[in-house]
Formats: C-alpha cells, sequence, structure tokens
C-alpha cells in the first residue's frame, strides 16, 4: 500500500475527529487569547504527544480485536454501560455551562504544556474513535496492520489533529459566536450522542443473542 495514503488517511480521520469544538481544541484557543500563541502552541504540544500514543494505542487494540472477534461483543456491552451512563449525566445530571467572566493570569510556558498532557490523557474517545476508523479502513483493505504504515498513519494523525488547533488557536475569534452557542448547549448535544450510541449498541447487541 502507497504509505503516502496511510498519511492521508491519518490526516483526514484526525481533522475529521477534532475539527467539532471539543475540550482541547476550545482551550487551545482560549489560552491564546488569554496568553498568547506561544503558550497556545506549547498546550498544543502537549496535546499532540499524548494524541500519538492514543492512537497508536487504538490500533494495537483494534488489530487484537480483528484477531479476537469474540471480544467485540464483551465492549459492546461494557460500552452501553458507558454511554448509557454518561447519557444520564449529562441529560439530568450536569448543569448547563456558564459563560464565567475571565481573570487574564500569564502562565508558564511549561504550565501549558503540562496542562495539554493531562487534558489529553483524560479525553478516552480518541482511543475508540481510532479503533473504529482502522478496522473500517483495514476491512477495505486500505490500511494494514504492519509497523511502518501504522507510524505513517499516526503521524499523519498527529498532523491532521495540530492543523485543527492551529485553525482554532488562529480564528477562534471569528467563529466564537458559532462555538459559545455549542458551549451553552453543549450538555444536550453530548447527551443526545451518547444517547444515540448507546441506542444502536443496545440494538446490536441484542441483535447478537437473538441469532
Amino acid at each position: 500500500m502507497n504509505l503516502f495514503t496511510s498519511l492521508l488517511l491519518g490526516f483526514i480521520t484526525a481533522f475529521i475527529g477534532i475539527t467539532p469544538p471539543g475540550l482541547i481544541n476550545m482551550t487551545a484557543a482560549k489560552v491564546n487569547l488569554k496568553e498568547g500563541k506561544r503558550s497556545a502552541y506549547w498546550f498544543v504540544l502537549g496535546a499532540v504527544i499524548v494524541i500519538f500514543f492514543q492512537a497508536a494505542l487504538a490500533i494495537l487494540f483494534a488489530q487484537f480485536i480483528k484477531e479476537h472477534p469474540d471480544v467485540i461483543v464483551l465492549l459492546r456491552e461494557v460500552g452501553l454501560g458507558i454511554f448509557a451512563s454518561l447519557t444520564v449525566y449529562f441529560l439530568l445530571i450536569a448543569k448547563k455551562p456558564k459563560k464565567k467572566k475571565e481573570i487574564i493570569k500569564k502562565k508558564s510556558t511549561s504550565t501549558r504544556f503540562f496542562l495539554g498532557v493531562l487534558l489529553s490523557a483524560l479525553n478516552f474517545f480518541p482511543i475508540p474513535y481510532y479503533v473504529f476508523v482502522s478496522v473500517t479502513l483495514a476491512s477495505y483493505n486500505l490500511f494494514y496492520f504492519e509497523m511502518f504504515h501504522v507510524f505513517i498513519f499516526v503521524s499523519g494523525v498527529v498532523l491532521g489533529s495540530f492543523l485543527v488547533f492551529y485553525f482554532y488557536i488562529t480564528f477562534f475569534q471569528k467563529i466564537q459566536d458559532k462555538t459559545d452557542y455549542f458551549m451553552r448547549n453543549m450538555n444536550t448535544i453530548i447527551g443526545s450522542i451518547t444517547g444515540l450510541i448507546s441506542l444502536i449498541t443496545l440494538i446490536n447487541i441484542i441483535r447478537y443473542y437473538l441469532k
């Protein structure tokens, strides 16, 4: 397979997965507004380093799943419990985000770097996302679980992630009205998404046991 294809696929999947407003890209934009581009780029550097390892781990996990298809059923059941709990939390428990007045404080670049590492590490969604992507691409012979191809694909993921973060840092003020709407309704949006995922997962589990 062409290595450029692996790089391009990694880039595209990362760009699609990270473009919607989320914790990391919104934080990168806010760090830029409060402390400047230097601190924001250090934050992004910490985030993309973790994303690199998350994507690599996801692909290794995807390879294991492909070789042990019986694990998929267990993961679906665990995932149903997780997403159902998240749906209840975001729709019924979590409070509506309130816009607070920002207090500008200068932070060191090392602090922002480790903040990027921490927030990215706490964000577990990239792992199931890249598991799904790699398994799907492999089923169409667009991706192979070989070390060099994996490295090139993950490098594309890092490049795509960095580009999205760069856009948020550079153009955040121009899209702030739209992102403010997202932030005000974030719990409802996330809860609706996790609820839909829970419903689809439940249907798949029921179909499996009715076979």
